[in-house]
């Protein structure tokens, strides 16, 4: 097995999904299609025909998305989802590119990009029609700029992805930490952290007791350094942009539905959220705007303290970070949990976990937790049985099992500063001076 026969192989399964879910949307009663797709799809065709896209309800997306779409209603209404699953195996070579970058053994990487590839969560997504691949590739390819050096490419990135889907906006500050110009300088390729010598650090060293030692934080002093400046100029300035040009030609339609509507979003059908029961409870009330913004504040303290935390290792800190905001979200789906299984691969190089014990018993615990949530709203949605507050207890349960694989993971990942200091470090032999 190699990386090529990897990607040829997984490219030639979706391709033979796409094919089956046409098939099973015009034979069976249940559609293989997600139903956002058809959203897209409409709200594309509406583009294509000189309107805008909010005219289709529920659209709720940049136009960009809209954009993309056009040729389904052109070329053919499956377009979309060759684009979503082309991203997804360009997120499956992202993953290798980083790995290799970091020096990571070339089984431990085709391993680490199977995790991606070949995940039942993964490659139904984007061949049902869902748009999170694009996202998940756009994330990568920020990571792959900023270990290059290429801080004004990782912003303008950076700002079309916060444009595209407002979520990534909680990587802004360890990216604004890690550009620490002790780290990265403009003009001057960074040098990255060995995983060979990481490697050998005794795995009874945890995170938490690592990362004290890189706590970035410390590098304050230079908050408004040139790098850090730059970034942020840049990518404010490439989202601005967007949503300006698109307030533009949309108004106030669009910035009510692709921004606003996600900051105040309170959604009365059932979901994984531990919100989901309150606000149907409440149903039919006018909720106050700090009601709605309330559950921004437990998911901001959890995300201060982990990139206060794991700010310099990049990758493992927007696993953390990606994991607690989805697991403390007003509103989760299963399209959600792409958001961290891109991230994955990229930490497990690093861990100390055993597939055997720890590692399955993490998969058994969350898929346990989901399936048992599952099992409620399968009586709820098809029984028509009153089993909401069973439901929320399941929410509550799923809400513990994240934490759970989230503490897991902590106590057994070795810490790695993605970025080694510039000019105390011999780059040949990647030795630290005294």
């Amino acid at each position: 097995m190699n990386l090529r026969r990897l990607l040829i192989g997984s490219a030639v399964f979706r391709l033979a999904l796409i094919l089956y879910g046409e098939w099973q949307d015009a034979h069976m009663e249940v559609r293989y299609t997600d139903v956002d797709y058809l959203v897209f799809s409409d709200a594309a065709s509406l583009m294509a025909s000189g309107s805008s896209p909010y005219k289709r309800t529920t659209y709720r997306y940049s136009p960009l998305l809209a954009f993309l779409l056009i040729p389904n209603s052109v070329l053919h209404r499956s377009w979309g989802k060759f684009i979503f699953s082309a991203s997804d195996l360009l997120v499956g070579y992202f993953i290798y590119k980083i790995l290799k970058q970091r020096k990571v053994a070339e089984d431990l990487c085709l391993y680490s990009v199977m995790v991606w590839l070949l995940n039942p969560f993964t490659f139904t997504i984007g061949t049902r029609g869902n748009c999170e691949p694009i996202v998940c590739a756009m994330i990568l390819w920020i990571l792959i700029c900023l270990m290059n050096g290429k801080i004004i490419q990782a912003a303008v990135w950076y700002g079309l992805v916060v444009h595209f889907r407002i979520y990534p906006i909680i990587y802004a500050l360890p990216i604004i930490l890690v550009l620490d110009p002790r780290y990265v300088q403009l003009g001057k390729k960074p040098l990255l952290v060995n995983w060979k010598s990481n490697a050998q650090r005794p795995s009874s060293q945890s995170s938490m007791e690592a990362s004290t030692r890189y706590n970035l934080w410390t590098a304050a002093k230079s908050m408004f350094s040139k790098e850090r400046v730059l970034f942020g100029l840049v990518s404010g300035g490439i989202f601005f942009l967007c949503t300006g040009l698109f307030f533009h030609l949309y108004q106030w339609e669009f910035l009510n539905e692709a921004l606003l509507y996600h900051l105040t979003r309170a959604d009365p059908r059932h979901n994984f959220s531990i919100y989901f029961y309150h606000i149907y409870l409440q149903y039919g009330h006018q909720l106050s705007p700090i009601e709605k913004l309330i559950s921004f504040l437990p998911q901001s303290i959890v995300q201060l303290v982990l990139i206060s935390s794991f700010a310099q290792d990049l990758p493992f800190c927007f696993f953390l970070q990606t994991v607690a905001f989805v697991a403390f979200n007003k509103v989760i789906t299963a399209q959600y949990f792409v958001w961290f299984f891109c991230l994955l691969p990229l930490i497990l190089p690093w861990s100390d976990m055993k597939l055997r014990w720890e590692g399955l018993g993490c998969v058994g615990l969350w898929m346990g937790a989901q399936l048992h949530w599952l099992l409620w709203g399968y009586l709820l949605e098809f029984k028509g049985q009153n089993v909401f507050l069973q439901l929320w207890m399941a929410s509550l349960v799923f809400l513990l099992a994240n934490a759970s694989v989230m503490t897991v993971f902590i106590r057994l990942q070795r810490f790695s500063p993605i970025f080694l200091q510039i000019n105390v470090t011999d780059p040949k032999s990647g030795v630290k001076s005294e």
